[in-house]
């Protein structure tokens, strides 16, 4: 297509492979961006909700009238006054819209008010009376005999070896964390139906949730995509969406959810906590023969995304390694505990802190270092995963892993910071007891989701002349999460049709579904929905510049619908199958200073190197990678709900710690680019992957400290702390 010196100019300057500037950096730098918690309309009230103080009881009566009878109350819902289904689920209707005889975990919703004032909403919520018998709860995994899925993986029959390390390991339940409480407002519309402003990761799917609760068709129940403070899984499931809707349709006004962040801890699914034994069989010089591994996860009180979580831990339990002989069962199950999800990394992450803490147990077993156990056995194009499926694009573990191991070592520590020592801002030591270690971790993801699922994305592409230049309009209802989601369409947009002037529509409804915002998907398939029509578009314009072509044809508009190849589920015997799309990369080195004698961690440096087929933004790329790092980091050393006898006891930023920028230490990258010639420009999802292989490096290098196994994150002061 011919294209003027200005829309050459412009999509280079602005296109793929640009470091473009997001359209949302400036507001949210100020202040100024409206996020879902800040939506307001004249005339709307407020919702809260009534959650459930035991992890397991039985109802045997509920009161409204003391909240009936509070001055501004103007509506008080149980699950006797849901229009519809009472039961929703993400994979399976196993959730109530409101506790119907029971509640099966502390925190499940069991009544709804609405009120002119969000205080008095919540009182008239805490003033319901509510009768519970309180039974047994079963809040250890172990215990359960409720099983969500249970996917084994067999391949080969030879488990013995000359050299085998075993090992337990533990993982304890994470929170995404997002900063942006779940919020949404709910208003009632003319034809009976209603509009939701929603902060979530999947539109469509929420749709589909909502419509049968609410008793509407699905084209009654809009939904419209509003300011979203961070996700990583946590939004794929439903919190306030169903209620805000009960209460605005009941009272025929807007109603507006806001959870505080307590509410928020208990209002939405965690990472589950997994409970892990491997076996890992090698010869002398450090090749794997055979894995054994028995993986378990607690899914809480409902499904949610647990049996895709399952196959993700089966499908990579022994990680990115040439494993000739496999034995793995991963099982997820149902307890009383908070229920979990979808979270950054999903399975993947779990089973990588065993296998690669395993992975260091066979290196020091084989007198190898960590580096050249991991290169010995690391999978390669051509290679194949346990399921036997084969990986068809470019895999370069051991070249990545030659390439980390040379990067430059930070300078030797000095003390006379005392600032750079674990816990030197407090005087706590001198560097005494302080001790370095250097760890290694790898990690494998599926990219987009797997076994089957029909996995696809839609845009809507418009070309017309505003003030006389070309511009374009890029619609789709996928989510932009924080990931730079908005960005990298508008850069695909400019790419092909060599237009500088590009908008993107707010995500809603109105145009087919593009899936979730998770399993770093968004990139590959929303991404390859807005090249299709776009170039779809350009085909209109008949080889001419884009602005002689609409100043001849008028304005031009084309939908594509954009699907990744098949994939197919896992059998449930043996494991086999070709189950995933994609797969991704990427390992670390952690450098971590230990006070041995207080039990405190400090990270020096973190390195990384990923392969990212194509970059598609470099500056969101780097942005993506050293996030999911701090995840990972997260997890390692800090992040954890502390969850008693199904009682979650530190629902709270101040109790709940999360790394800040104290704790984050400087980062060396190297991205490197080898395309997948199955994905649209070649590109590889990028945003889960250093949330695998950053958890276990940190681990190693604790241990490399202390000389400590530590089978178990997040690690604890506790857990180092070297006696006398």
């Amino acid at each position: 297509m011919t294209q003027t010196a200005d829309e050459r100019a412009g999509a280079i300057l602005h296109g793929i492979g640009a470091s473009a500037r997001r359209p949302d950096a400036t507001l949210k730098v100020t202040g100024e961006f409206a996020y879902a918690s800040d939506l307001w309309l004249e005339g709307m009230v407020w919702g809260a909700t009534l959650r459930s103080p035991h992890p397991s009881a039985w109802i045997r009566s509920i009161d409204v009238g003391p909240a009936l009878r509070m001055p501004g109350v103007r509506a008080v819902l149980t699950h006797e006054d849901v229009p519809g289904e009472k039961y929703f689920g993400l994979e399976h209707k196993d959730q109530p819209v409101l506790a119907v005889d029971e509640v099966r975990y502390q925190g499940e919703p069991v009544a709804l008010v609405a009120a002119d004032h969000p205080e008095t909403a919540r009182r008239a919520a805490a003033a319901i009376e509510v009768v519970y018998e309180i039974r047994r709860a079963v809040t250890d995994p172990r215990e359960s005999r409720r099983f969500v899925r249970h996917q084994p993986v067999r391949r080969g029959d030879t488990f013995e070896a000359e050299v085998v390390v075993r090992g337990e390991y533990e993982v304890g339940m994470q929170d995404q964390a997002f900063l942006g409480p779940e919020a949404g407002l709910a208003v009632p519309a003319e034809d009976g139906g209603v509009d939701l402003f929603i902060a979530t990761q999947w539109l469509h799917v929420d749709r589909d949730q909502l419509a049968p609760c609410l008793g509407l068709p699905p084209e009654k129940v809009r939904l419209t995509l509003s300011g979203v403070g961070g996700a990583f899984g946590a939004r794929e499931d439903l919190s306030m969406q169903i209620h805000a809707c009960m209460l605005a349709l009941r009272l025929n006004r807007p109603v507006k959810i806001s959870y505080g962040r307590e509410e928020s801890f208990f209002g939405h699914v965690h990472r589950h906590p997994a409970r892990m034994r491997y076996e890992h069989g090698a010869t002398r010089d450090g090749r794997l023969v055979y894995v054994k591994a028995d993986i378990l996860l607690d899914g809480g009180a409902y499904c949610s995304s647990s049996p895709a979580v399952v196959g993700n831990a089966a499908s990579l339990g022994v990680g990115p390694y040439e494993v000739p002989n496999v034995h793995v069962d991963a099982t997820g199950v149902y307890t009383n505990n908070p229920p979990c999800g979808a979270m950054r990394g999903f399975g993947a992450v779990q089973a990588c802190y065993a296998y690669e803490s395993q992975m260091d147990l066979l290196a020091q077993a084989c007198g190898l270092s960590p580096v050249e156990i991991r290169t010995r056995n690391a999978v390669s194009q051509g290679s194949r995963l346990a399921t036997g499926q084969v990986i068809d694009a470019p895999a370069p573990l051991a070249d990545m892993l030659k390439r980390l191991e040379s990067m430059p070592l930070p300078p030797e520590r000095t003390d006379a910071d005392l600032r750079s020592l674990p816990g030197g801002v407090s005087q706590t030591t001198h560097g005494e007891s302080v001790r370095r270690g250097v760890g290694y971790g790898v990690g494998i993801k599926n990219i987009c989701f797997s076994e089957g699922f029909d996995d696809y994305s839609t845009a809507r592409v418009r070309a017309e002349l505003v003030g006389g230049e070309p511009h374009v309009t890029v619609h789709t209802a996928a989510a932009e999460v924080g990931q730079g989601l908005v960005t990298v369409q508008a850069q695909i947009a400019r790419t092909e049709l060599g237009v500088a002037n590009v908008t993107v529509a707010t995500a809603d409804t109105s145009v087919g579904s593009a899936g979730s915002s998770s399993a770093s998907r968004q990139s590959y398939v929303t991404g390859g929905a807005v090249r299709a029509a776009c170039q779809a578009v350009r085909e209109r314009f008949q080889g001419l510049p884009a602005k002689e072509a609409l100043e001849r044809f008028g304005p031009v508009e084309e939908t594509r619908e954009y699907r990744h190849r098949p994939t197919y589920p896992l059998d449930p015997v043996t494991g086999q199958g070709d189950s995933h799309t994609q797969l991704a990369l990427c390992v670390h080195r952690a450098v971590v200073d230990v006070d041995v004698e207080l039990g405190l961690a400090k990270v020096v440096e973190l390195a990384a190197v990923q392969d990212v087929g194509r970059i598609m933004n470099p500056q969101a790329l780097e942005g993506q990678i050293h996030g999911g790092t701090a995840q990972g980091l997260g997890l390692a050393l800090m992040e954890e709900i502390q969850v008693r006898d199904g009682r979650v006891l530190n629902p709270s930023f101040t109790d709940y710690l999360i790394p800040t920028i104290l704790d984050m230490p400087p980062m060396k990258l190297e991205i490197l680019e080898n395309a997948d010639p199955a994905a649209p420009y070649g590109l590889r999802g990028a945003g889960e992957p250093p949330t695998l292989s950053s958890t276990p490096a940190v681990a190693a290098a604790v241990r490399a400290a202390t000389g400590l196994r530590l089978t178990r994150v997040p690690i604890r002061p506790e857990d180092i702390a070297l006696s006398e």
